[in-house]
């Protein structure tokens, strides 16, 4: 009968859309390029002074991404696993797939050892993953321990978590002291952030002289093709020039061109 063929027909698609999804998916953890590398997403940007800039990491999500209510088993069927990993890459390709359930039990014990990627991972799960698995405090605890590891994106964000009083209480000068870390790495986005907080006094001493060298620095830092923040770093440091005689923007000038990174240190790969 025609309704019995096109049951048929519908179930033979499904299993063939299955079957495409977990080859795209192995295709892509067996890509280095892909697995290995740090998810980035979209900027927002606040350019108010003294207002703190909030960045909403995103993921890449396939389009034939699963629901959250499919099996893990299933999931690591897909990826190809048959046990636990060791690479934390893999984690990060599930996520990036939308298998988050997945990705964290992946992450999850490799971040109890010390892992700082998966304790990064797991972190950004808890704080921009699905709601049902959202937790302030356990993203603030595990950024912070990947944070303590010298991962300048993750102490980028928690810069923001302090500035937002999310998942840790509200504390500015604590936001300056993760935000100082990673500008230390050449992070701009870091490095804008600090120049607002000098710029408004919150959280260290207002100095429009430092402020303006942290603009500056994140104006150099942003690449050419992010220029929506390079423009906003320009705006903003010659608002913070209008306040400062022709002396002290020779001052934040000079300070700026002698200016160093932190040595032994380099920017983390897909900064937020």
């Amino acid at each position: 009968m025609a309704w019995q063929r096109g049951i048929a027909m519908r179930k033979d698609r499904d299993a063939a859309a299955r079957k495409q999804q977990a080859k795209n998916l192995q295709a892509a953890v067996a890509d280095p390029d892909v697995a290995g590398r740090r998810s980035t997403g979209r900027r927002r940007t606040l350019t108010a002074a003294g207002a703190a800039v909030l960045v909403t990491l995103g993921f890449a999500l396939g389009a034939n991404s699963e629901p959250l209510t499919q099996s893990v088993t299933h999931r690591h069927a897909a990826l190809g696993l048959a046990g636990p990993t060791r690479d934390a890459g893999v984690a990060y390709a599930a996520y990036e797939k939308g298998y988050h359930a997945c990705a964290l039990q992946l992450a999850q014990p490799l971040a109890e050892q010390g892992d700082a990627r998966a304790q990064s991972l797991v972190g950004l799960i808890h704080y921009a993953g699905p709601r049902t698995m959202r937790d302030d405090a356990q993203a603030a605890r595990w950024l912070r321990l990947a944070a303590d590891q010298g991962d300048a994106a993750v102490q980028f964000r928690l810069g923001l978590m302090y500035s937002e009083g999310r998942g840790v209480t509200q504390d500015h000068a604590e936001a300056a002291n993760w935000y100082r870390r990673a500008a230390d790495q050449r992070h701009p986005q870091a490095q804008y952030n600090l120049g607002l907080l000098y710029a408004s006094g919150e959280g260290v001493v207002q100095d429009h002289v430092t402020a303006h060298m942290w603009f500056n620095l994140a104006a150099a830092q942003f690449p050419a093709s992010d220029s929506r923040n390079r423009v906003a770093a320009v705006n903003s440091r010659d608002v913070v020039a209008n306040k400062l005689t022709r002396e002290e923007i020779a001052e934040a000038q000079k300070l700026a061109r002698e200016w160093q990174p932190m040595a032994g240190t380099q920017l983390a790969e897909g900064t937020s």
